[in-house]
């Protein structure tokens, strides 16, 4: 959400923002339902004031016994009372008309985040490891991942397209890749591990910005809830409506969830393989921090999901992306993207963005700084680290060997109970 009071003050570095994004100005059109609101309240106040005194008027006008005067008055007051209902209504429809605006346009873009239209125009500012050399033509998951447990038609034939079963050890590996990043993220990064409801309500989506633009990407329960496509929703709206102590900031929060997705967008990509599915696992995190924190804050976070990377020696590289690639919450985002050698090319595994107070104002989430008398907005901040899906995906592939098997790092040993490889059946 936007702060109107900024838009009144500068509505041309508003506009440039958005120009940024790629939309056209839209100060105009919103400081004209803000100025159409604002009167009707101004209109209102003065209706109500007026009232008040009309009304002690006719007592005093009666006590001087000057009838005409106090029916005059009487007829005064009696036609305001039936006017200010209607200017509480025009007034509510003026507000919900402004809320709606500033609720559909997106963050704004920070300053050192480049221009671009699409991921394109992102920047590479950084690989770690080098993709391996093979010696025999690397072959993608979904052809060699069935023979190892990975059951496409199985998950396929229970709820249809981009479902799937995991069985036996490949069912194993990918609970130890959860919780190998879920250890990692607490004991090692100080997030605090969380459960959290994977049905929400209506407020929650909202508040993360899922709603009401991306509607058409959820699944919705016929009670009204909705199935969360990533914990930040649950995790972030913890602080929704709420003044946080400010000793208590920053708060890291993680959760391992179930996240669901119609990938209403997405038809005809990925649509083989474990790459893009309606249901995948991820370990989220998840950052409410102070304005001036949220900068180291969001480095702290992306370094966060690039250890664990780096622990399963899994090739990756990071980018920032441009204005016209990040998510609709975001005011700048990196994403790491692992190595697929089937496809000869990075493929997103994370993407951690900064929200600055885009969503708290949406949440109504605030602090208030020591010594000060007025509350301020939190800035929220949220990241994969990493989804547990595409990092199985980025084991297979890194990891396959010529007769079929699979080395497992040597990380997840803890977790796999003694197993080193997967081997076809």
């Amino acid at each position: 959400m936007h702060d109107i009071r900024s838009i009144r003050e500068n509505p041309a570095a508003f506009d440039a923002a958005l120009a940024r994004r790629g939309l056209a100005p839209l100060s105009t059109d919103i400081l004209a339902v803000d100025e159409r609101s604002r009167a009707l309240k101004t209109e209102w106040q003065q209706a109500q004031a007026r009232r008040n005194e009309a009304s002690k008027a006719i007592g005093q006008a009666m006590a001087a016994k000057d009838m005409d005067k106090a029916e005059a008055l009487k007829a005064e007051v009696a036609a305001l009372k039936d006017r200010m209902p209607a200017l509480e209504a025009e007034d509510r429809e003026a507000g919900d008309a402004l809320t709606a605006m500033l609720a559909a346009i997106p963050n704004l873009p920070a300053d050192d985040v480049p221009e671009g239209v699409d991921e394109d125009d992102n920047v590479e500012v950084g690989r770690w490891g080098t993709p391996r050399d093979f010696d025999f033509a690397p072959r993608d998951h979904a052809d060699f991942g069935p023979a190892l447990g990975l059951d496409f038609e199985g998950g396929a034939g229970l709820s249809g397209a981009r479902f799937t079963a995991l069985r036996g050890p490949m069912a194993r590996l990918h609970r130890a890749l959860a919780q190998f990043m879920l250890d990692m993220q607490t004991a090692t990064h100080g997030y605090e591990e969380t459960i959290v409801p994977l049905l929400v309500k209506d407020e929650a989506l909202f508040g993360t910005g899922q709603l009401p633009k991306f509607a058409e990407d959820l699944f919705r329960t016929t009670d009204g809830r909705w199935l969360i496509p990533t914990a930040e929703v649950s995790l972030t709206n913890l602080v929704a409506q709420q003044i946080v102590p400010a000793d208590s900031l920053p708060l890291r929060l993680t959760a391992l969830t179930p996240c669901f997705r119609s990938e209403a967008g997405s038809a005809g990509r990925d649509t083989r393989g474990f790459i893009r599915q309606h249901q995948f696992e991820k370990v989220e995190l998840v950052a409410i921090c102070r304005p001036e924190e949220s900068d180291a804050e969001h480095q702290r976070m992306v370094m966060a999901a690039e250890a664990v990377l780096q622990a399963l020696d899994l090739p990756y590289r990071k980018m920032l992306l441009c204005t016209g690639d990040m998510g609709f919450g975001a005011r700048k985002t990196w994403d790491l993207e692992v190595w697929l050698p089937s496809q000869n090319t990075y493929r997103e595994i994370s993407s951690v963005s900064n929200c600055g107070d885009f969503q708290a104002r949406r949440m109504n989430a605030r602090y208030k700084p020591e010594g000060e008398k007025q509350t301020r907005f939190v800035h929220t901040l949220n990241g994969s680290g990493l989804a547990v899906g595409r990092t199985l995906v980025a084991i297979l592939e890194n990891g396959q060997q010529a007769d079929g098997s699979v080395l497992i790092p040597q990380a997840l040993a803890p977790h796999m109970g003694g197993i080193t490889r997967l081997e076809p059946r």
